[in-house]
């Protein structure tokens, strides 16, 4: 009997106890890791054909508008070439300036059709002759009314971001400006008739309102009564008989060609 115990005793010592199954917790890890993985590099290459074809985009643009710039540039039509906030002034444009009462410049070639203009505008007037108060301008100089228009916007309280999206508004950034064309002018009088008379007239000299207000969202400048810009007769009138501005003239012609 005892040798029956013993026997037994020794049977279970060579007995295995069946081992628990462990859960396969670091196949799962790098699962969930090689899944990360793929997500990310998606985003990232979502993201940068993005940004390439953006950037292909904005590329075009610029390159669009600097061609039709010099194609402007490389005709007689030196009057018609477009700056505005799209469309930069071409490199190396020096306009040949002369100087007009008040000690404002203008291209030379625009000064005898704006005096005249100015001389005619007396009547509309008070018999004062209108005065040009702001022709062309520097780089420096448009930086400056830029810088100084911003810091307005801040003073009131608006963001710094904010306060650069108002200036826009009312002054072109350095370098997209038709002041530094020479082809520009802001004009003073003595009574607000003055503005009347010359939108109604300036045509006929050559002249157009540039940014008249029902135009601000293709211009994109607000309504400045005192601006005036030199086309030519010919465009001028055609701009004012239609109603419309210089972007949408421009694009016709471009259209037409």
């Amino acid at each position: 009997m005892k040798e029956n115990i013993k026997t037994d005793s020794k049977r279970k010592q060579y007995i295995r106890r069946p081992q628990r199954k462990s859960f396969p917790w670091k196949w799962g890890m790098i699962m969930v890791l090689l899944i990360v993985v793929c997500v990310a590099t998606i985003i990232l290459l979502t993201r940068t054909k993005t940004e390439v074809i953006s950037n292909h985009i904005q590329s075009a643009q610029v390159t669009e508008n600097q061609v039709n710039n010099e194609s402007i540039m490389n005709t007689t039509d030196w009057n018609l070439l477009l700056v505005n906030n799209e469309n930069a002034i071409p490199d190396n444009y020096e306009p040949k300036l002369v100087e007009v009462s008040g000690g404002e410049k203008v291209d030379g070639r625009i000064y005898e059709p704006l005096m005249e203009m100015l001389e005619d505008a007396k009547e509309a007037n008070l018999g004062q002759l209108p005065m040009v108060v702001s022709g062309y301008r520097t780089q420096e100089k448009q930086q400056k009314i830029m810088d100084d228009k911003i810091a307005e916007f801040r003073r009131e309280g608006n963001s710094k971001s904010e306060a650069k999206e108002l200036a826009k508004k009312w002054v072109a950034n350095p370098g997209y400006s038709e002041h530094q064309i020479g082809l520009a002018v802001d004009i003073n009088g003595a009574t607000y008739d003055l503005y009347f008379w010359l939108q109604e007239n300036c045509y006929k000299y050559g002249f157009i309102f540039r940014y008249p207000g029902n135009k601000t969202d293709i211009t994109g400048v607000a309504e400045e009564v005192w601006h005036y810009r030199y086309v030519g007769v010919e465009a001028a009138t055609e701009i004012h008989e239609r109603g419309i501005c210089l972007e949408e003239y421009l694009e016709e012609k471009q259209m037409e060609q």
